[in-house]
């Protein structure tokens, strides 16, 4: 396990979480989307999913597939309470107190009920996210969790992203597209420096299977080499570890290259363009002849007439 990497604990109160998609048609929960988002916050270890399973039978094979355990619960008119958070809770505070290396919970509900598991979660040194729909979502629960996602915002993409070349190689196209999106994962994470080997651990958690060979690199670095030629990323060498940080996207450094060239031809327009306007040619002012110095030396003419 890499240095300062988390591990995760799911836990999935699908009967709340089919609450908030209760008179959608046009929406389906997606279990991909909530499992993309989660790796990037770290190592899925425990993915546990808790309801009725007779009821929602739609959705046990795209969880199955998601390696996630079904744990079966019993109608509330059989047990007349409900057995679902009970179970939840019990499982969440069993794997607090036995696996210490877990050091992060994922409670995917809205849930208000959920506020004392939370808070006694954080007294044991954990940390907590929350995860469920906005309008059936307690704001109880959002104000206790350290960090709580809404799902409507995991269909919302961070920013513009660099548009993948349609003419590229089909496994190249792949390569730069796990790329970028492990790039805006860390970014929405507020990961302030980049690193080559932290870019390739957030590939891999998004998709394990991920090697350079297959799609044709030697080696990551060359892969991000041909991913700064093509114009998706920008590169900097780290001057003391001489290992390469991705500063940004290729498209925003052409745009501001652009725009510096713009600049300087702007300026030379606005000094070869004549003024519109003209001002106005001022009268010249009379000029007052100086006295002569012998006008000077004389003494001033007497006002009164000479005295006899």
């Amino acid at each position: 396990m890499a240095e300062g990497e988390h591990t995760l604990a799911v836990f999935i109160d699908f009967e709340n979480l089919a609450l908030g998609f209760r008179g959608k048609k046009d929406k389906r929960f997606e279990i991909q989307k909530v499992l993309e988002r989660l790796v990037e916050k770290g190592k899925l270890i425990v993915k546990k999913a808790y309801a009725d399973w007779a009821d929602y039978s739609e959705y046990k094979k795209p969880l199955h597939e998601s390696a996630i355990e079904l744990i079966e619960i019993p109608k509330r008119a059989m047990t007349g309470k409900n057995s679902a958070d009970i179970r939840l809770c019990v499982d969440a505070l069993d794997l607090c107190y036995s696996k210490e290396h877990i050091d992060t919970f994922v409670i995917v509900s809205g849930d208000s009920d959920f506020s004392p598991l939370v808070s006694k979660l954080k007294e044991n040194g954990k940390r907590v996210i929350g995860l469920g729909m906005k309008e059936s979502s307690s704001n109880l629960l959002v104000d206790n969790c350290d960090e709580f996602i809404y799902y409507e915002d995991l269909e919302r993409p961070l920013g513009i992203p660099p548009k993948i070349e349609q003419d590229l190689p089909e496994k190249k196209k792949e390569a730069f597209q796990l790329l970028v999106d492990s790039v805006v994962a860390l970014v929405r994470e507020n990961k302030e420096v980049l690193w080559s080997s932290m870019v390739k651990e957030t590939m891999k958690r998004k998709k394990p299977s991920f090697n350079e060979s297959y799609h044709g690199y030697r080696t990551f670095s060359d892969l991000l080499e041909d991913a700064e030629k093509e114009g998706i990323i920008q590169l900097r060498t780290d001057a003391r570890s001489g290992t390469y940080v991705i500063i940004g996207f290729g498209k925003e450094q052409k745009i501001g290259e652009a725009k510096e060239l713009k600049e300087p031809n702007d300026l030379k327009e606005r000094k070869t363009q004549k003024p519109r306007w003209r001002s106005r040619q001022r009268k010249p002012k009379p000029k007052i002849p100086s006295p002569s110095p012998e006008a000077a030396d004389a003494p001033p003419p007497s006002e009164t007439g000479p005295i006899v």
